[in-house]
């Protein structure tokens, strides 16, 4: 899964780019921009990598990326011969896509703000307003187009700290460079293969061409977090997922996920998540009751 720099090509007549994806899967590998993305997930579940979270995401979500971040979406497993459809509006713009001093104004100090933060990776929980307008964007309409994006990122400005989620803490530990891609992707490719298995970092270094303890400094030093830790985030959200989405006892959940002792699971699970697999689930079903349309975050 390469880590690759995807440059964004503004046509000429145009100062963003607006895309929509509407395709069995996402196909994108771990990508970063030199400017900033928004997403709205229209349709679609599975893992979202950014930075160095991992958690899972749902549809009807807005993220937004800096630039430098690198991130990744991947769709859920579906069962074989099923027609699942991965849908998402993307807009793309840089810092001074309408001047280099247009935020810097009163008005748009927010906005500026908001740009800034999302070099750190934004989640933004459902806002039905804000997702609407996504849908308003439409071909040879490119001023109105300009306001529709505007009005999306005042909003998205206005949301309480309650209502975002932030991907990363230091947001300049975890851009990656190029140099980095050859190194990464067959590790991110390995563990995401395979976290359900067996993965080990003698393994990974291989992939990376070094030696354990090289390959153990540099992917500390390139993701802030040890190698054992990025492969327990990953499995621990694939719980998440198995805890609320099925009827598995933990036993079970603990063995799909890739681990082998239940103490151990049910340790990491409480460090990830800040209760156990058991608090977890009851926490689900107590307020799915309580709320029908509740959808608990998975991270």
């Amino acid at each position: 899964m390469k880590v690759s720099y995807r440059h964004i090509s503004t046509p000429e007549d145009a100062s963003f780019v607006i895309k929509e994806f509407c395709q069995p899967r996402f196909t994108n590998t771990f990508h970063f921009h030199h400017g900033h993305e928004l997403i709205l997930i229209v349709k679609s579940a599975g893992r979202m990598y950014a930075g160095n979270k991992v958690m899972n995401y749902h549809e009807g979500e807005i993220y937004m990326f800096g630039p430098g971040l690198v991130h990744c979406f991947c769709n859920n497993d579906s069962p074989v011969g099923a027609d699942e459809i991965a849908h998402a509006i993307i807009v793309q713009f840089t810092e001074d896509f309408i001047g280099g001093d247009f935020f810097d104004k009163l008005e748009l100090r927010k906005i500026k703000e908001l740009m800034q933060l999302s070099e750190c990776g934004i989640k933004f929980r459902k806002v039905p307003a804000v997702n609407n307008l996504f849908f308003q964007f439409q071909a040879n309409q490119q001023m109105k187009n300009l306001i529709i994006l505007l009005q999306i990122l005042d909003e998205l400005s206005l949301q309480c700290k309650e209502s975002i989620q932030l991907l990363t803490d230091d947001p300049g530990k975890v851009r990656y460079k190029d140099a980095d891609s050859k190194k990464l992707e067959p590790i991110f490719k390995y563990v995401l293969d395979n976290y359900h298995h067996h993965v080990d970092s003698k393994s990974a270094a291989s992939l990376a061409c070094m030696n354990e303890a090289a390959f153990c400094r540099y992917f500390k030093k390139r993701t802030t977090k040890t190698f054992s830790q990025f492969v327990n985030e990953i499995r621990i959200s694939h719980a998440t997922k198995l805890l609320i989405g099925t009827e598995d006892g933990i036993a079970e959940v603990c063995y799909a996920c890739g681990f082998d002792n239940i103490s151990y699971f049910n340790r990491q699970f409480k460090i990830y998540q800040g209760k156990s697999p058991r608090e977890y689930r009851k926490a689900f079903i107590e307020s799915n009751v309580s709320s029908p349309s509740f959808r608990p975050t998975a991270d």
